[in-house]
């Protein structure tokens, strides 16, 4: 593991008053002695300046970086390519694909700067465990600014509207000086550090299937009885048919976490599938105010629209992955985790839920399932409309049930059972705080809030968290009780 001085941003390594005199009085001593070995040669004035003056800095540093608030700096930071993706519309896989290589660019540079973790290791359990990064070992003193500017120019990178991040990236420096986390002889070593950084994430992220995804075929819905087709209002295309291609982390066989099969297609009445169908009916038309609180709460729909007229207007809203981020962000900042550990958290839930999205995307498009709205417009009641916009995708299985578990799994092994919280993460988007007593039972929630919404059958719910169940659980299996990794990252 390679080492530099980050020791310096470590809490527990802060170099305290009487160890900085102590220090002081020793390096008095040295000069004294090689006054007299060399009395001729050693300046002796400029050489104590130097050293008092050397660790002032390094004191003086340390307690600023002690007194920053490093969970919701980084969750702060963060939310600014939460806001781009809410400009450019990023769908759910999409959003989470983002995540997962903004927050791997923040991992990779605490880690090559010499940071230990509580865990030894993501990397190690993904394809990219024998990657040979190309990174000098930087003679940089603040890891913390780095790893952030880095999330900030892969973001830049990899969204369509990332150029609005140019103006974050200016006010994190800007944040960075005046709160002297770096100072400015030493702001170009950190950003040349943090932009190679970027630079390989980038470059991994070019070989993951995205950029492929535009060759491959489009989408024509199937002909017959039970298979998806486009829904009010909007009647937006298949989102992402081809998800399925693109390279997961951690995931090596897609097929392994197939989920069971769904109730066949069958409008006999008393059949599975007609008694689910009944159940969204019934369920949608009796909501109580709970219900739909819940609903509306865990929407996270980013194609809604509104109609005024004959103009389509957009409703601002956070992508399912990005309100787990937020969820994951909230548990740091309670926890007050270091900058090194909320690097690793956000990193091992940005990668765990784009490999959910892509084991979730490939069984939707591999059943091809009708929504409930389309078929309770077919056979029961025409102008029926669900509480929340049916999103542009097949059915089964849920991708909130999904996702959420796999999340859920991972931050219950990471922060423990019954880790309560205060989910404020759709404050921003209007929706009232909402408190949980763990991870567990906020991706229930999330899931049963697919039922009340109208937009998904009980078995794509109930079999989804199944899957995000064995995702998560394979993930965070790969350490073991004590909380260290069973191998190691370092070859």
């Amino acid at each position: 593991m390679k080492q530099n001085s980050m020791n310096r941003n470590n809490p527990d390594k802060i170099v305290n008053p009487v160890n900085r005199i102590a220090s002081f009085i020793n390096s008095m001593r040295l000069v004294s002695v090689l006054k007299v070995i060399f009395p001729n040669i050693i300046p002796i004035k400029p050489i104590l300046y130097l050293l008092f003056f050397g660790l002032s800095i390094q004191s003086s540093m340390g307690q600023r970086t002690k007194e920053i608030n490093w969970p919701k700096t980084y969750t702060d930071q963060l939310f600014h390519l939460t806001e781009v993706m809410v400009t450019d519309v990023a769908s759910p896989p999409v959003a989470a694909r983002i995540y997962a290589y903004s927050t791997l660019a923040t991992y990779l540079a605490v880690k090559e700067t010499g940071a230990t973790f509580r865990h030894d290791t993501i990397l190690g359990y993904t394809y990219l465990n024998d990657h040979a990064w190309q990174l000098d070992n930087p003679t940089i003193f603040s890891p913390e600014f780095a790893a952030i500017y880095s999330m900030l120019k892969v973001g830049e990178a990899i969204m369509p509207s990332g150029y609005l991040l140019k103006e974050k990236q200016e006010n994190w420096i800007q944040t960075a000086l005046k709160a002297k986390i770096i100072t400015k002889n030493s702001l170009q070593a950190h950003l040349d550090f943090a932009s190679a950084v970027a630079s390989q994430v980038i470059d991994v992220a070019k070989k993951d299937g995205y950029l492929q995804l535009s060759t491959l075929n489009r989408y024509t819905p199937q002909e017959g009885e039970g298979f998806w087709y486009p829904t009010p209002p909007a009647y937006i295309g298949a989102v992402e048919p081809e998800w399925k291609t693109i390279k997961p982390f951690f995931i090596k066989d897609l097929e392994a976490f197939a989920p069971a099969p769904m109730a066949a297609f069958d409008m006999t009445e008393g059949s599975p599938f007609h008694v689910q169908l009944m159940e969204v009916y019934t369920t949608a038309n009796e909501l109580d105010d709970e219900q739909k609180l819940i609903a509306n709460f865990w929407d996270c729909n980013p194609f809604k629209v509104e109609f005024t007229g004959h103009m389509a207007m957009g409703v601002k809203k956070i992508s399912p992955g990005g309100h787990w981020m937020g969820i994951t962000g909230i548990a740091a900042q309670k926890a007050t985790l270091t900058f090194e550990e909320t690097a690793f958290i956000h990193a091992l839930i940005g990668l765990s839920l784009h490999d959910a999205f892509i084991s979730c995307w490939k069984a939707k498009y591999d059943t091809d399932r009708i929504r409930p709205e389309t078929v309770i417009n077919q056979n029961l009641d025409q102008r029926w409309r669900p509480l929340l916009q049916t999103p542009p995708f097949p059915e089964y299985t849920s991708g909130h049930s999904v996702i959420s578990r796999a999340a859920a799994v991972v931050l219950t092994g990471y922060f423990g059972d019954n880790f309560s919280f205060i989910d404020s993460s759709e404050t921003y988007f209007g929706l009232p705080e909402r408190p949980f007593p763990s991870f567990l039972y906020a991706s229930e929630e999330a899931a049963i809030s697919r039922l009340y919404g109208g937009i998904h059958f009980r078995d794509a719910i109930e079999e989804g968290v199944k899957q995000g169940e064995q995702i998560g659980k394979m993930i965070w299996g790969n350490f073991d009780s004590s909380g260290k990794a069973t191998e190691s990252e370092s070859k």
